[in-house]
């Protein structure tokens, strides 16, 4: 079950690393992409009820998923099962990810921060 959030215009739900926007959603998936601004992470979070699946489409960063760091170009991939600690960094240049999500209940609520540079435990 997806729940909707507000956004602009343009369709993109704005974040303070950034943005995402959905592209597709059906049963059990949902698909995202996610901008990171350079510079810019997202939270070290976990998921208690989905996976994900990245693939880096532009730009350049780093890619967090357990104790694995790996450099983030165009066309890396990476499988983030469900409860891995992940994370995502915007480089030099902004990271934009694809993301698929699969799982029985699909909500920005069910991320668990970390740790946060933007005070959002």
């Amino acid at each position: 079950m997806t729940h909707p959030e507000p956004t602009n215009p343009d369709g993109r739900v704005e974040r303070p690393w950034g943005w995402f926007e959905t592209l597709a959603s059906g049963d059990h998936y949902q698909v995202k992409r996610l901008l990171i601004r350079s510079g810019r992470r997202l939270s070290l979070q976990r998921h208690h009820h989905r996976c994900e699946h990245w693939v880096v489409v532009a730009g350049s960063g780093e890619l967090q998923v357990a104790e694995v760091v790996m450099a983030a170009v165009p066309g890396t991939t990476v499988f983030i099962p469900q409860g891995a600690i992940h994370r995502a960094q915007g480089g030099s240049d902004d990271l934009e990810i694809v993301e698929v999500q699969r799982g029985d209940w699909l909500s920005e609520t069910d991320i668990e921060r970390l740790a946060d540079d933007f005070g959002r435990l």
